[in-house]
């Protein structure tokens, strides 16, 4: 079976939040290209938050939970 073919039970990002987050308070992201192209990041509180992947400090934040991630 294909990916498309399953329904959509997970969390998808269909509107993004303009607002910076605290990179701090971010434990992990996901990238999402269906419907929108969006990183969907979840915070310490288990909140997802959808952001634009083009906007600077959202590179930097998926940058630093990659580099928390690799020292685990």
């Amino acid at each position: 079976g294909s990916v498309g073919s399953q329904p959509m039970r997970k969390f998808s990002c269909v509107t993004l939040s303009t607002q910076q987050l605290n990179i701090r308070n971010l434990v992990n992201y996901e990238k999402q290209r269906v419907p929108v192209n969006a990183i969907m990041f979840i915070n310490t509180k288990g909140i997802k938050i959808c952001v634009s992947p083009d906007q600077k400090w959202v590179q930097a934040a998926m940058k630093k939970i990659d580099q928390k991630r690799a020292t685990k």
